[in-house]
């Protein structure tokens, strides 16, 4: 507009009154853009401020995080290396005073041979009582006229099996002979024997053929659920009193797990400083940036306000 108002053919411009207009609009327009000019450099600047305080902000919070999270590490890894380093020494001390010595107290090896000796002879013994009784008692084969309770009480029909016996009488391991029954079978082959009974005299004797009572069949059942018991469960109790059973998976967890715990936890452990050293660097590099942005727009400004000042002194 400001071009057009002075173009002109010959002697003949625009009209003054044209001119005029021109001019009120070039200014209107001077002050529009100046207003618009103002107000983005502010609405730049409040944005500038409040993103620079938002990314320090999170920036800190991402760096703090960081550390305490790295810290945590530290600590599990200190833990799990003093955890691994006290099973190690458990386990190849378990009866000196070691650090978890005094939460895994452990029976004194004569004592547990002893139990374990113990539990074996009674298990034999057990066996051997029954094995007595049917062999004495059950399967004995007394006249028909002779009627002597408990020894004879009309037992008839083929001969029971006996017990296998798991020890010897030095109470070594044993194997099973053929015509044994074990622990597992005794009560179904021996249910198999059992009579019906009927009272005599105040004595029950079998009223048909076989070579127990059924109140024989029970206490010779109890008799080998109690041996089968000791037999399996007392050498894993003698395990645990003796602590082989704790030594054995704290040697295991020693050696399949700490190794790996220890290495993982050491490289996460460096991951993370390494993360929060670059996140504090970028930080303080995005500050000074931001600090010198802030100076250079002032200075632009300055220059800025001075130039027209300058100018008009030097006309």
């Amino acid at each position: 507009m400001a071009g057009a108002k002075k173009v002109g053919v010959g002697h003949i411009f625009l009209p003054n009154d044209l001119q005029i207009k021109i001019d009120n609009i070039i200014t209107k327009l001077n002050i529009s853009a100046a207003e618009l000019s103002s107000k983005t450099s502010e609405s730049f600047k409040n944005i500038d401020e409040v993103l620079n305080t938002v990314l320090v902000i999170l920036g800190w919070v991402l760096v703090t995080c960081t550390f305490i999270t790295s810290g945590v590490f530290l600590l599990v890894h200190n833990v799990v290396g003093d955890t691994c380093v006290a099973m190690d020494e458990w386990v190849a001390r378990p009866h000196t005073h070691t650090a978890l010595g005094d939460l895994i107290p452990c029976v004194n090896a004569a004592t547990a041979n002893e139990s374990l000796s113990r539990s074996k002879e009674v298990t034999f013994e057990l066996i051997q009582v029954v094995n007595e009784v049917i062999l004495n008692v059950s399967n004995a084969n007394f006249p028909s006229r002779i009627f002597n309770p408990p020894l004879s009480y009309n037992q008839s029909g083929p001969p029971m099996p006996i017990l296998c016996n798991p020890y010897k009488p030095d109470l070594t391991d044993r194997k099973c002979r053929p015509g044994e029954v074990n622990f597992d079978d005794a009560s179904t082959v021996w249910k198999r024997f059992v009579c019906n009974t009927k009272v005599v005299a105040g004595n029950e004797i079998c009223s048909s053929v076989g070579r127990i009572t059924p109140n024989m069949f029970n206490e010779m059942t109890g008799a080998t659920n109690k041996s089968q018991g000791l037999y399996l469960y007392v050498p894993f109790l003698f395990k645990i009193a003796d602590c082989t059973v704790a030594r054995e998976t704290l040697g295991s967890i020693s050696s399949d797990y700490c190794p790996g715990v220890e290495l993982h936890s050491k490289t996460i452990v460096l991951g993370l400083v390494v993360v929060s050293t670059t996140m504090m660097l970028s930080i303080i590099f995005w500050m000074i940036l931001a600090k010198q942005r802030k100076h250079r727009r002032y200075s632009k400004k300055y220059t800025n306000q001075e130039g027209p000042l300058m100018a008009g002194y030097k006309l």
